[in-house]
């Protein structure tokens, strides 16, 4: 997928409806609600999180057109996703970035005519772009720093996870259902036969390993991977490392220090292929990163290391399949995403998550899915 341009239409360049877009079931015959943007220009997990949202939105609403507003790298995630129509680009960090940016997004969302905008992004620039959009009726969250130009302003609870709170936007429009939707995520076929290609079917249960994050006080220690990498291949299990292109250097010194046998696919996948990758794992070992949340969504169970933040952010790993460990200390969280350095210079939070506690986890998960 290569976006062409900002707040244009994304497609998955392959043949399909008019316009680039993703056709659920049955088209847009017997919708007759409005226009409908969903802004969510935030991180890769974030983006994942707000799926039962547009799920439920399109439930509720009936949109004859329910279009999401996403950054280029998230645009894969939504490709496939049933109950989205169009997904359009702000590259806030690139071509959109700054004023000029901000109001050439405005004036392209402004051409699609959209009636009705929800934004489970708090950020400025969201609210900004939606109102330059003149969007006649928009809806967000009373925390938002922005939240002076949206006309409906629901409160966000800090204590519930965030796909409740994105979840609490529908309060917006009365009761409804209480049942939340799952989180959805598509595999494209494409990227599926590449996932086989990078790791061809056998006997062994295959176990990711994601040690990456944007935040490196969200990072366990590389030696903490290596070791359960090293104990779970002796245990017979195939390991795989996964990552970006910046992670390249961490996934390789992993590898090596685990003795050479796991895979390495770092900056070997794409978006669309790292959530094809994941569909295949038994498991998967992950930090506070969105390759959890990729996993949460395709039904994969997670063990999860959390460092610097804690679930009770409201970004743990949704569902009830799944392992937490981190250290019990009255610092943490230091931050909502945690920070470039330990704000005690101790990175404690890293080092107290013991090797034989992950290992343990990862060990009990697999033998309960290998149960009946």
């Amino acid at each position: 997928m290569k976006p062409s341009g900002s707040s244009e239409r994304c497609d998955g360049g392959s043949p399909g409806p008019p316009h680039g877009r993703n056709e659920p079931d049955g088209g847009t015959q017997g919708r007759l609600g409005p226009a409908l943007l969903v802004a969510q220009t935030s991180f890769l997990g974030d983006v994942v999180l707000t799926t039962p949202l547009v799920s439920a939105l399109h439930a509720r609403l009936a949109p004859r057109r329910l279009s999401v507003l996403v950054r280029p790298e998230a645009a894969p995630l939504l490709q496939g996703h049933p109950d989205v129509d169009d997904v359009l680009i702000d590259d806030k960090r690139g071509r959109d970035r700054g004023l000029r940016g901000l109001l050439r997004t405005a004036r392209r969302l402004g051409r699609e005519r959209f009636e009705l905008a929800v934004s489970p992004h708090r950020s400025l620039r969201t609210a900004l772009v939606l109102a330059a959009a003149r969007i006649p009726r928009r809806i967000g969250f009373r925390e938002s720093r922005g939240a002076f130009f949206y006309h409906v302003r629901v409160t966000r609870d800090r204590r519930r996870h965030d796909v409740e709170r994105n979840l609490a936007l529908l309060d917006a429009f009365g009761p409804g259902p209480a049942d939340a939707p799952r989180l959805h995520l598509a595999v494209d076929r494409e990227a599926a036969a590449r996932a086989a290609a990078l790791l061809p079917a056998g006997p062994a249960p295959l176990v990711g390993l994601a040690p990456g994050s944007a935040w490196a006080t969200k990072r366990w220690t590389p030696a903490g991977f290596a070791a359960v990498a090293a104990a779970l291949e002796a245990d017979g299990a195939r390991c795989v490392l996964l990552g970006s292109a910046a992670d390249r250097p961490l996934v390789e010194a992993i590898r090596a220090a685990s003795g050479g046998r796991a895979v390495g696919l770092a900056g070997r996948t794409d978006v669309a292929t790292l959530v094809a990758v994941i569909d295949r794992l038994a498991l998967l070992i992950a930090n506070d990163s969105a390759p959890m949340h990729v996993a949460c969504a395709r039904g994969v169970p997670v063990v999860a290391v959390f460092c610097a933040t804690t679930p009770a952010l409201g970004y743990g790993p949704w569902g009830s399949a799944h392992t937490v460990l981190g250290a019990d200390l009255a610092c943490r969280p230091c931050a909502r995403h945690g920070g470039r350095r330990c704000p005690r210079g101790t990175e404690d939070c890293m080092h107290l998550v013991e090797p034989a506690a992950v290992l343990a986890a990862a060990r009990a998960a697999l033998a309960a899915r290998g149960r009946p």
